[in-house]
């Protein structure tokens, strides 16, 4: 079978015999890949002058629903992506975390878009900064997506979950992509990425595909591009480095290797629900996708005198993994991705041993199916550093399932030595000890881009060690390359271009869609709890009629809330508060204003959807007289759920002021308002 691309709208298979792909379990013939003949300068003209277009005319909820649609598509057909997978050498419990992890990916970034993000193009990062003493000169950050492509370079180890990550934010933000998987399995990249373009959701152009090599795709790209790799740091360096990226500024985001480690702790003592904990996390990330996982624990940080109960321990529950064939139920790991990995991974042991490493344990090599010759099995392989300062398994990472255990005498020697990671993607701590924890944490984050602290407390719940999540940071400094990705929003924004937008309260708020206080109000003789979603504006306003406070006011709320602090109903001890008298509860004010604005016959506004952002400014006493004003200040249409009345929601920005002009309080009311009624078809 021969592996194609896909590049500007059409599928594209070299003539080129390529690179043989052989099956990870058996060794035979699966797949041949080769790019050769691929115009890559069309493939990034295409990207920006089709796919990029296609995907800014849609808001960032409307490409939250094509990416969850997509998901469920995927979903729908992902027994066939497990059949594929095995032949990558993954088990089935593997490809949970490669493909399910990556449909998940999906799923996770449409809900966070629509949660998080305007049903906007555009996104606005902070509130509007005041840049001079009247108020007429603002400054606000704007984010916008890049009008170019994100190329993504993916490694072998996830096929799946490695292009979908990627893909999930970018799309979000309105990128078109390139992807590039790894030679070994692209052949189940191919099959998912045919899938997504089966389905007809996304706009054409908005994504493409190369097999094989990348050919001269670099010198195509420019300021506007973005480029994400996952790999070896070496390799990574070397296209980090290419003239046109540098000459240009492109950005390149790197995830590469890591030796990342975990760390028990030293109030953990054997019997403790956290030595066992520790126990079954190294191994489960030794045998896990035969440790080809860049967020494997690499290094097994213990205290010196537990080091012998660890190694013990170790070797009994990493003695239960059956290798062999990984669509056989029975197999708990199956072989690296092929024979020459294999041959890395052991060349690499070799070397640690001959830097102070000691061969402490290595698995049966009786397999359950499966060729270990032509396939590429490797046991599990534990090694002892019994000088952890000399030892090797700092700078060296064996790409498989093969861990150092190493000794340390004291926290802070724990510390120093997980910090010859030179920069890790992720570490554990294992105790129960809070103090112990707080030690560790302030001396590893500098070093760590996501510290897994587990105990009996979130073990149960807890996504484990080598699990990145959508809505946390993957990456980490130094070694691990120094990148970002995912993360929430943060993700999405790493495709945008920041603007700090200046100018005047009236522009501003042109510009983002949202009252900026200063700006030109409209006011209306039609109360806008009157109107539709669609009718209201941004910055139309409402001034409300006065209302002067009194005792009986402070009193009668004091009663019903039950809320009698002496600064309210205690007139010696206000006295001598920083009011120097009695003043108004400030929710009291809040419920003031609300009688003030609103309009309380039936209407478009359905319902109260929150409170944000309230700050009381200046204190109100017995006999002040308030008044309110009430501003659209957002808006956002919601998507409906079938049969569900179409909504929107507003939210407006509320001023209270006292009889001298005064801001009493300041704050923001959500509220949830009706479309307005489609038009009754004409018979």
């Amino acid at each position: 079978m021969k592996i194609s691309s896909y590049a500007a709208g059409a599928w594209y298979q070299s003539p080129a015999e390529g690179s043989l792909v052989r099956d990870a379990v058996y060794g035979e013939p699966i797949a041949l890949v080769s790019s050769e003949g691929l115009d890559f300068a069309e493939m990034v003209r295409y990207a920006r002058e089709v796919g990029g277009p296609n995907l800014r005319r849609y808001t960032f909820h409307e490409r939250a629903a094509m990416l969850r649609a997509l998901a469920q598509y995927l979903q729908e057909r992902k027994e066939a992506f497990y059949a594929l997978s095995y032949k990558t050498g993954a088990t089935r419990y593997d490809s949970w975390f490669d493909i399910d992890g990556g449909i998940g990916t999906f799923f996770s970034y449409s809900s966070l878009a629509r949660r998080e993000l305007p049903n906007e193009r555009f996104l606005l990062e902070d509130d509007p900064l005041p840049l001079s003493k009247g108020g007429s000169f603002l400054g606000r950050h704007l984010l916008v997506p890049k009008e170019g492509v994100a190329v993504h370079i993916n490694a072998f180890n996830f096929p799946v979950w490695g292009m979908l990550e990627k893909l999930a934010p970018g799309l979000i933000a309105g990128v078109p992509a390139i992807v590039k998987p790894a030679t070994q399995t692209a052949y189940l990249t191919e099959a998912v990425f045919r899938a997504m373009l089966e389905s007809g959701i996304l706009p054409e152009g908005a994504i493409q595909l190369i097999c094989g090599g990348i050919g001269d795709l670099f010198d195509h790209l420019n300021e506007q591009d973005s480029v994400t790799f996952t790999g070896s740091a070496s390799t990574g360096q070397k296209l980090k480095a290419h003239p046109s990226l540098v000459a240009h500024s492109v950005p390149f985001n790197m995830e590469a290797d890591s030796l990342n480690c975990a760390i028990l702790g030293r109030t953990v003592e054997p019997g403790d629900p956290e030595f066992g904990l520790f126990v079954k996390e190294v191994a489960r990330e030794m045998t896990v996708k035969a440790g080809q996982k860049c967020t494997a624990i690499r290094r097994v940080l213990v205290p010196r005198e537990k080091s012998e109960a660890v190694l013990e321990a170790l070797k009994q529950e990493l003695g239960k993994t059956r290798l062999g064939d990984p669509s056989r139920e029975e197999v708990q790991m199956g072989p690296l991705v092929g024979a020459n990995q294999r041959a890395d991974v052991q060349s690499v042991v070799e070397a640690l041993k001959a830097r102070g490493c000691e061969l402490a344990w290595e698995g049966s090599r009786e397999l359950l199916g499966g060729d270990f010759e032509k396939g590429g099995f490797m046991p599990p392989t534990l090694l002892y550093s019994p000088k952890p300062w000399d030892s090797g398994a700092h700078d060296l990472e064996p790409f498989g399932p093969v861990a150092t255990l190493m000794p340390y005498e004291s926290l802070e020697e724990a510390i120093a030595l997980a910090r010859r990671g030179k920069g890790s993607l992720v570490g554990s701590v294992v105790t129960h000890n809070l103090e112990e924890a707080r030690t560790l944490f302030f001396g590893l984050a500098t070093h760590h881009g996501r510290l897994l602290f587990l105990n009996r407390d979130n073990a149960k719940e807890s996504t484990g060690h080598g699990s990145p999540l959508p809505l946390l940071l993957h990456g980490g400094p130094g070694r691990a390359g120094a990148g970002e990705e995912l993360g929430g929003v943060r993700g999405v924004k790493h495709y945008m271009q920041r603007c700090a937008v200046q100018a005047d309260p009236t522009t501003l708020m042109a510009l983002s869609q949202e009252y900026v206080r200063g700006a030109r109000l409209k006011e209306d003789i039609v109360h806008p709890f009157r109107k539709y979603f669609e009718e209201l504006e941004i910055g139309e306003s409402l001034l409300t009629h006065r209302r002067t406070v009194t005792e009986a006011d402070i009193v009668n709320f004091a009663n019903v809330t039950g809320d009698y602090f002496y600064a309210h109903v205690d007139e010696i001890g206000a006295r001598d508060s920083i009011f120097g008298k009695r003043v108004a509860h400030g929710y009291f004010l809040i419920s003031a204003a609300a009688g003030l604005f609103v309009s309380p016959a039936p209407g478009p506004v359905l319902a109260n959807y929150g409170l944000e952002n309230l700050r009381f400014i200046e204190p109100v006493g017995i006999g002040d007289t308030i008044q309110a004003r009430l501003t659209v200040k957002s808006k956002t249409a919601k998507d409906p759920r079938p049969g569900e009345r179409p909504t929107g929601v507003v939210t407006w920005a509320v001023e209270i002021t006292n009889q001298e002009g005064k801001t009493v309080a300041l704050y923001d009311i959500l509220t949830l308002v009706a479309r307005r009624p489609e038009p009754a078809p004409v018979a």
